[in-house]
């Protein structure tokens, strides 16, 4: 016993930075092995239980082998039930030495963890309470006799934690007895208790009470929690619990090593571009390829990556072109515009309409002529035309004027209702201000007494305004 103080010594040191669990719902059952000492030498006076206590050499009874076995069921908050039982020899009885007596006792106890208020650590005093049945073996005339007695047990203790399973354990036991022979008595006792029958689950070695995952079985250095693809990141934070990643990519690997990760990549056995989703862009067009319906060739998205076609060649676009397969001018979206030609041929047209006397009603003949002006006017779909009405001199001008303007606008109406859309034609009068001949003579006048048709010169800005 001399080396007991060393030992204890160097189980504190380790214990002191060790956290541990103690008996507990999660591992309910435990089993100690002991040896145990008896002392009857408080039985000589009560008064004085404790002023011999620790007199190892003088009284106390030790068998220096595996002599006590504990067996303990959680029962819960806090409290445990514990069977145990011993043998010894006894050969001091307080101060007196008698012959070798065989000594057994089972005590059963309620035990109490006191660990709890002491924040859980690896330090567990307990205090119990309960009774038990003690045998000691024939004396003669000695002190004590042979004795079959029941006792009521108080006990201290201390488990020390140095493990989830294992302990230290230190115990001292005061057994009363109630009779005249009197063999009430100490027992102490050290040895080590094992913790088991914690619930696991999901069977992966880390109970329940660590096991952060306990439904599914999973790995000690994840607190019992999966990795499915053993690539060191456990499934709960990892985007690709299937798939073996890296932890840059929060578990998901990158296939084709472009620094974007499969699960984000549009093309991920392809190396791209992380503006594009991972996926490349050959022809540097700003449309990945796998979006790009001529991938080789540089081309805008509106277009799916294409070239922007002219397939007739007149420098407008067949996305902006009016008529993509006609040749026509820029100015007119694509489309072609009647040439001088083509108006000097209206215009010899439209020299033939006539109207009633003093009246802005055409007369039947000039049917024919103006059904050939709107024939031209449909080969030229994309062209505004202009209608303009003139008077010769004679008479006011503001009734010129005024005349004019309603005879325009009455071939304006018969082109719109034979076909033309309202929008492609104007109309305006310039009564007598506009003269192509001499009013000074008969012929000059009825010359200059006509309807002209031209382009409008301003199309761009009506187009706007019909919008």
């Amino acid at each position: 016993m001399k080396h007991l103080s060393k030992i204890l010594f160097a189980t504190m040191l380790v214990l002191g930075v060790t956290s541990a669990t103690a008996q507990d719902s999660d591992n309910p059952w435990a089993i100690g092995i002991q040896t145990n000492a008896v002392d009857f030498y408080p039985t000589e006076d009560l008064g004085g239980t404790f002023s011999d206590y620790f007199n190892v050499g003088d009284h106390w009874n030790i068998l220096p082998s595996v002599s006590r076995l504990t067996v303990g069921r959680y029962i819960g908050n806090g409290f445990v039930f514990e069977l145990a039982g011993s043998v010894n020899r006894i050969e001091d009885y307080g101060d007196t030495s008698v012959p070798q007596m065989s000594y057994y006792s089972v005590d059963g106890s309620f035990n109490y963890s006191l660990r709890a208020l002491l924040n859980d650590g690896w330090f567990d005093p307990y205090v119990g309470v309960g009774g038990g049945y003690t045998s000691i073996g024939d004396s003669g005339d000695q002190p004590i006799s042979d004795l079959d007695v029941a006792t009521l047990n108080g006990k201290l203790g201390f488990n020390f934690w140095f493990s989830d399973n294992i302990a230290l354990t230190l115990e001292s036991n005061y057994k009363h007895v109630f009779n005249e022979d009197g063999a009430t008595h100490f027992q102490h006792a050290a040895g080590v208790k094992f913790m088991f029958g914690g619930t696991d689950s999901d069977g992966d070695g880390v109970y329940d009470k660590d096991d952060e995952c306990p439904e599914t079985p999973g790995l000690p250095e994840f607190n019992g929690c999966p990795d499915s693809d053993g690539d060191g990141i456990e499934d709960r934070m990892d985007n690709c619990p299937d798939q073996a990643g890296l932890a840059e990519f929060d578990g998901c690997p990158d296939t084709d090593g472009d620094g974007v990760p499969d699960n984000e990549d549009d093309c991920p056995e392809v190396a791209g571009l992380k503006e594009m989703n991972g996926c490349p862009d050959s022809d540097g067009d700003g449309v990945a390829d796998n979006e790009d319906d001529c991938p080789n060739e540089a081309g805008p998205a509106s277009n799916n990556g294409c070239p922007e076609e002219d397939r007739d060649g007149d420098g407008v676009l067949d996305k902006d072109d009016d008529c993509p397969d006609v040749a026509g001018t820029v100015a007119n979206n694509g489309c072609p515009e009647p040439d001088v030609e083509v108006i000097k041929e209206l215009n010899e047209y439209s020299k033939t309409v006539t109207f009633e006397f003093d009246s802005a009603k055409i007369t039947s003949g000039s049917e024919d002529a103006l059904n050939s002006i709107i024939e031209i006017m449909k080969e030229y779909p994309q062209t505004i035309f202009h209608v303009g009405g003139h008077t010769d001199s004679v008479g006011a001008d503001a009734y010129n004027m005024k005349l004019s303007k309603e005879r325009a606008a009455s071939v304006e109406k018969f082109l719109e209702e034979n076909g033309i859309p309202a929008k492609r034609i104007t109309s305006n009068g310039y009564g007598e201000e506009r003269p192509i001949s001499s009013n000074s003579t008969a012929a000059g006048r009825k010359e200059n007494r006509r309807v002209e048709i031209s382009l409008d010169k301003d199309k761009e800005m009506r187009d706007s305004d019909n919008m």
